[in-house]
């Protein structure tokens, strides 16, 4: 919400100090913001949209919704913005011409850059809160939860791209050549672009499922075993069904002399275990079998296709 608010306010300055002064630079940054602020929007309506209880049809909910949306924002709106910015450059580089109220665009980037380092501290304050000691790049490639990365990669694009279109307007103004205005705004077409490109990586891993962080599943492993009925783990896998929704599926090992009702004691006892370790495992399936060390070389699928790749096992 900082960073639509923001965006909102910084994108109808750009486009009045467009208005006066014809400065590519401040077009393509008026675009630039136009597309972050849609970009949140789009975070909001993919949150809202991952709240829905699940269906017979979509059985596991809806939770990668805001997984979508965050991959939305990514390759359309950043790309429409580069590429925008790239050909609206391309064009002053082509047909330069001399800035006019050349103090519109410097007042209003000097408020962008303010505006911009109000939501980029906001975004870094929830951030600190999540990543732990995370770097900023593992927190982005790590994070689960798609917004923070967007909009930190957001702000910081933003911010650079800000440096970018004052020294190309700065540089216009001095010279009197309106070919530096086009080239800072093909240098912010090419940030918007690589930043597309990284959200994209990132976002398309999440939509194709990924397993839960290493912490996560050592802690789910630990819950799992009580080292009575429940003697180990035989094979684990997890899968995100959204930032906050984890499936974990299991194969546990119980003694062979166990009887049915203490097996199913036992797996009742060590979900709650499990959801007590990790609130965020919202789907459990744990199946019991006799611990064999052959079997779990074979890996979770027994019947793989012949000489097709092996699953890792985890033995105990």
């Amino acid at each position: 919400m900082a960073a639509l608010g923001a965006n909102l306010a910084i994108a109808a300055s750009k486009f009045v100090a467009f208005a006066f002064s014809g400065s590519s630079s401040m077009l393509a940054e008026g675009v630039h913001s136009l597309a972050d602020s849609g970009n949140q929007f789009l975070l909001l309506i993919g949150g809202k949209k991952a709240q829905r209880e699940a269906t017979p049809q979509h059985p596991f909910g809806y939770g990668r919704e805001r997984f979508i949306y965050a991959f939305l924002v990514s390759i359309v709106l950043f790309s429409i913005g580069g590429m925008f910015a790239i050909y609206e450059g391309y064009e002053k580089i082509a047909h330069p011409h001399e800035l006019k109220n050349w103090y519109w665009p410097v007042g209003v980037l000097l408020f962008a850059v303010i505006a911009e380092g109000f939501s980029f501290r906001t975004a870094i304050k929830e951030s600190n809160e999540l990543r732990g000691k995370l770097s900023w790049a593992q927190f982005i490639r790590r994070a689960k939860a798609p917004e923070l990365p967007v909009v930190l990669l957001e702000d910081f694009g933003a911010l650079i791209g800000l440096v970018l279109a004052l020294l190309g307007v700065g540089l216009a103004v001095l010279t009197g050549d309106g070919v530096w205005d086009g080239i800072g705004t093909v240098c912010i077409g090419v940030l918007l672009v690589l930043i597309a490109l990284v959200l994209a990586a990132e976002t398309k891993s999440l939509l194709l499922g990924e397993a839960a962080g290493a912490d996560v599943v050592k802690r789910i492993e630990s819950a799992t075993v009580d080292g009575d009925t429940v003697t180990g783990v035989i094979h684990m896998r997890t899968l995100h069904l959204g930032p906050e929704e984890l499936l974990v599926a299991a194969k546990i090992a119980v003694q062979h002399d166990d009887t049915a009702a203490e097996v199913a004691q036992a797996i009742d006892a060590a979900e709650a275990r499990i959801r007590a370790a990790v609130p965020i495992a919202r789907v459990i399936y744990l199946e019991p079998d006799i611990y064999s060390e052959a079997e779990a070389v074979k890996g979770p699928d027994r019947e793989a296709t012949p000489g097709g790749p092996t699953p890792h096992a985890t033995g105990h």
